[in-house]
């Protein structure tokens, strides 16, 4: 781009110098015009000048050489030789009407006027007591004359200085114009881009083409990145306030319990049973408490895509299985009745085993917890999904539309303890994984079924 700057400007400068020499000849060939109209006329002075070494006097008679005729019938040109009183002596090719005695003011009056004819130069010129008449026929013939004087020459120069300095000051203006618009209007351009991104306005301005294209393109970029970084600024500044807000209203249910069953403690007026006993509700609410703020943790970073997951190469297979005897062996579900299946001994996914377990152990939990305890759970896994379905007592149509909500617990969940975060963390994390879950049950007492499909690998 500073090439593309300096070229443009040395171009410019360029242009002003062969504009400006340019105008300056045509002011000059202007003004030498205007002066030979007015009087400067063209001859061949030297001719006729040279014309006196083909003059031979002897005894006081002129006469004109052999090679002098030759040279004037060369130029179509006729002599008149004059004594000093204007007689003419001898004459050579001259026009029948041409004088045989001339008077000084018919001299002039046929040097300055031409009088013979308007297609001859008549020129005077003069060797010893001698003088003589030249006429030259043709309009290619010229005779320069001038008249010099320190005035006129002053006034011609100073007339032509005067137009030379006019003229370069318009076209200096008139280029410096047209250079400077075409660098300002884009520089305007640019400086109220920056204003613009100063005052936070972050929309994409047109990229004109040219030299400055490469900076619009460079604001449009740095104006895209402020957006994002705004709108990342407001992002956390609103997950910070919900977090807060979230907590605030979490704790206060717990933080009640607590308080009350502390201030009962505090009365010294009940029995050591009463004791261990309140002080055994404190501690399970105490557990609570910890265990909202880390599942609500937990589900703000998943929502705002601030969980970083640790993905690895795992067999599904062996991995579900795993989960399936994990839970089998918890003594809450030693008499769990649970059948697992798969399509295939090896199905391979890039997933986090940590987070994935948990979700995975959610689902499954939630089919034995809340169902008989002689439920049926199935497990199924295959090429893109997990399903895990159960004959349990399914899940009403108004349970099923608010099921991912959090801290939304159905009406078949009165007995259980939990957060109520639980499906929606679960929910959650099978979306960073790339996945989906559904939850479905067509009618209550005739099962529900889980079904999370999972994103399906690249072939390398």
């Amino acid at each position: 781009m500073k090439w593309k700057l300096t070229a443009r400007f040395l171009l410019s400068v360029l242009s002003i110098v062969i504009i400006v020499i340019f105008v300056n000849t045509a002011i000059l060939i202007g003004l030498l015009s205007y002066q030979l109209d007015r009087g400067i006329a063209y001859t061949e002075e030297i001719f006729v000048r040279d014309f006196q070494k083909y003059i031979e006097i002897s005894n006081g008679t002129p006469s004109v050489s052999e090679e002098g005729l030759q040279r004037l019938h060369q130029r179509n040109a006729w002599i008149q030789l004059l004594d000093v009183n204007g007689q003419v002596l001898e004459s050579h090719y001259a026009p029948d009407k041409a004088q045989s005695h001339y008077a000084p003011i018919d001299l002039i009056q046929v040097y300055k006027y031409q009088e013979f004819d308007a297609d001859t130069t008549v020129y005077v010129g003069s060797k010893d007591a001698v003088s003589y008449l030249v006429g030259i026929k043709g309009s290619d013939t010229a005779r320069l004359v001038m008249h010099f004087s320190g005035s006129s020459v002053l006034q011609f120069i100073g007339k032509f200085g005067l137009f030379i300095v006019i003229a370069d000051l318009l076209v200096a203006t008139l280029v410096g114009w047209l250079f400077g618009r075409t660098l300002t209007k884009p520089l305007h351009a640019i400086i109220e881009r920056i204003r613009h991104l100063k005052n936070h306005e972050h929309m994409p301005n047109k990229m004109p083409g040219g030299v400055y294209k490469p900076v619009f393109e460079n604001l449009n970029e740095v104006s895209r990145e402020l957006a994002a970084h705004e709108q990342e600024r407001k992002r956390l500044e609103m997950m910070r306030e919900e977090w807060i807000s979230n907590v605030s209203h979490d704790m206060k249910t717990p933080l009640a319990s607590i308080r009350g069953y502390a201030e009962l403690l505090n009365d010294g007026k009940m029995t050591p049973g009463e004791q261990t006993e309140y002080a055994q509700i404190i501690e399970k609410q105490s557990l609570h408490m910890q265990d909202l703020l880390d599942d609500l943790n937990l589900t703000m970073r998943l929502r705002h895509q601030q969980l970083p997951l640790s993905l690895t190469e795992v067999n599904m297979v062996q991995f579900i299985r795993e989960i399936v005897i994990d839970t089998l062996n918890t003594p809450q579900y030693e008499q769990a009745n649970i059948e697992f299946n798969a399509t295939k001994d090896v199905i391979k996914h890039h997933i986090d085993e940590h987070f994935m377990r948990r979700a995975v152990m959610n689902f499954l939990h939630n089919a034995l917890l809340h169902n008989p305890s002689d439920v049926a759970v199935n497990v199924l896994v295959d090429d893109t999904s997990i399903t895990i379905s159960d004959n349990g007592k399914g899940i009403s149509a108004e349970d099923l539309e608010h099921i991912f909500e959090r801290y939304y617990r159905g009406t078949n969940t009165e007995q259980t303890l939990g957060t109520g975060l639980g499906t929606a963390i679960a929910r959650d994390i099978i979306e960073a994984h790339g996945g989906t879950v559904t939850i479905t049950s067509e009618e209550e007492q005739q099962g529900t079924t889980v079904s999370i499909q999972l994103q399906e690998e690249k072939k390398e």
